[in-house]
C-alpha cells in the first residue's frame, strides 16, 4: 500500500454542529470526501483509496447518525483502523443543545433522531448514540460560539498540518463572559492582568496589535505567567503522548477575548513554536465580538 501524505480523517458529531462546514473545508483542503458510507465500509474505502494505484492520496469520511441504520459501529470500525490501518483522526462536531435546537428551527429541518418527538428528546438520543464516538475524538470543535468564518478558521487552525510525526497543539483565546470553550483540554484565566481595555488610547486595540502585546506582556505578572505556564504544559505533554492524545487545545481567557488572552495567546504559541516536535496554532475566537 501507498502512504497517504496526511492522516485519514473521520468526520463525525452532532447533526447541526458544523459537519458540512467542515466537509467543505477539507476539500479545500484537497481531500477527497466521502459522505455518510455505511460504517462497515469505511475501511474498505481508505483501503482502496491508499492503494499504488489510487489518485487520492488525502481522504475523509463523513459519518452522522443516519449510518446506525447499517450494520456495525463506528466505535468498533475505529478500533479495527487503530489496529490494522490506515490510522484515522477523528474530528468530531458538535455544540450545545439550545444552539443545535436554535439552528434546526431556522432552517425548519426535522432532527434525523427526532421521530414523533420532540428536537430536544431527538438530539439527546443522538447525543447518548454518540457519546463513545465523542469520548475516542482526537479533535472535538465546539461550534456554539462561533460564525461560519471562525467555524473555518478553527477548523483549519485544529488540524494544522497534520504532520502524523508531531504533537497538535492548539492555543486559543476566548472571552469568559462569551463562555468558555467546551472543547478546550487546559483552560488558564489571565483576567489577573491590568486590562487594556481601560487605557483610551488602547481600548480599540487588540492584543495582536503591537501597542496593546507591548503592554500585556510588559507587565512582570505576565512573564512570569508564561514561564510558569509552559513549565506546567510541558511537564503533562508527554503524559498526553503516553496516552495517544496526538491534538491538544489550550483556551486562554480574559474578559471579552480582546487584549490579554490573544496577546498571551500570541506569545505562548509563538514560543512553542520554537520546538520542532510540536505544530502549534494559535485561534482567537472572540477577538471580533463585542
Amino acid at each position: 500500500m501507498s502512504q497517504f501524505v496526511a492522516p485519514p480523517i473521520l468526520l463525525t458529531g452532532m447533526s447541526g454542529g458544523g459537519l458540512s462546514t467542515a466537509a467543505k473545508v477539507l476539500e479545500d483542503k484537497g481531500y477527497f470526501v466521502a459522505h455518510n458510507i455505511p460504517s462497515s465500509m469505511v475501511i474498505e474505502l481508505l483501503q482502496l483509496c491508499s492503494r499504488d494505484d489510487s489518485p487520492v492520496n488525502k481522504a475523509a469520511v463523513v459519518i452522522d447518525v443516519r449510518s446506525r441504520m447499517f450494520p456495525g459501529s463506528l466505535k468498533g470500525t475505529i478500533d479495527k483502523l487503530d489496529s490494522n490501518g490506515p490510522r484515522p483522526i477523528v474530528l468530531f462536531m458538535d455544540a450545545r443543545d439550545d444552539v443545535l435546537i436554535r439552528r434546526f428551527d431556522s432552517v425548519r429541518r426535522t432532527h434525523p433522531l427526532q421521530e414523533k418527538d420532540t428536537l430536544k428528546l431527538g438530539i439527546q438520543r443522538e447525543r447518548e448514540a454518540l457519546a463513545d464516538v465523542r469520548a475516542r475524538a482526537d479533535v472535538i470543535i465546539d461550534s456554539t460560539n462561533l460564525s461560519v468564518h471562525d467555524l473555518r478558521r478553527a477548523i483549519e487552525a485544529s488540524l494544522g498540518s497534520l504532520d502524523g510525526d508531531r504533537q497538535h497543539v492548539t492555543v486559543e483565546s476566548f472571552g469568559f463572559k462569551h463562555g468558555s470553550p467546551r472543547d478546550a483540554d487546559l483552560v488558564m484565566d489571565v483576567r489577573f492582568l491590568p486590562n487594556p481595555y481601560w487605557i483610551p488610547e488602547l481600548r480599540e486595540y487588540r492584543g495582536t496589535d503591537q501597542p496593546v502585546s507591548d503592554y500585556v506582556l510588559s507587565q512582570p505578572a505576565a512573564g512570569k505567567f508564561i514561564d510558569n505556564f509552559l513549565d506546567l504544559f510541558y511537564s503533562m505533554l508527554d503524559g498526553y503522548r503516553h496516552e495517544g492524545k496526538n491534538f491538544v487545545t489550550v483556551g486562554i481567557g480574559c474578559t471579552g477575548g480582546h487584549h490579554r488572552s490573544v496577546a498571551v495567546t500570541e506569545e505562548i504559541a509563538r514560543r512553542l513554536r520554537k520546538d520542532d516536535s510540536l505544530d502549534v496554532s494559535a485561534l482567537h475566537r472572540d477577538i471580533t465580538r463585542n
